[in-house]
């Protein structure tokens, strides 16, 4: 009877599966989101639209619906982004600056997860100015 060997094979701390990655536009929307809101300067994202149906959202108590997204989309293609933005800036804070802030945010949260950005396109929808405490 022929006993057959079982030879083990090392492992090697180098060994690594093929395979690839794709990281989905929403996880960019949500981390692109995440960046641009932590900019001083963005007051809020989304369009007037979007904004009204939070509002509705919020007082029946649904306040995270749509938040994590809102105001932004994006598109991966071959480890590439192209993504757009809709701010509310603070008055007090100069729009180019903030814009730049929130390219130079977003671009760098994105490249974290292994992207590359090729584009970011910033829509300033509207302005928040405040008013005097009454």
């Amino acid at each position: 009877m022929d006993h057959e060997m079982t030879q083990e094979l090392p492992m090697t701390p180098d060994a690594v599966a093929g395979g690839r990655t794709h990281i989905s536009d929403e996880v960019v929307e949500k981390i692109a989101v995440a960046a641009a809101k932590a900019v001083p300067g963005v007051v809020e994202l989304g369009g007037d639209i979007a904004r009204f149906f939070n509002a509705v959202l919020d007082r029946v108590g649904l306040d995270q619906v749509g938040d994590a997204r809102r105001g932004c989309s994006a598109h991966v293609t071959n480890d590439a982004a192209v993504i757009n933005l809709v701010i509310v800036t603070d008055a007090g804070h100069p729009v180019p600056e903030v814009t730049a802030a929130v390219r130079a945010a977003v671009t760098q949260a994105v490249e974290a997860y292994g992207l590359r950005v090729d584009e970011i396109n910033i829509r300033v929808d509207d302005v928040a100015i405040e008013g005097p405490a009454v």
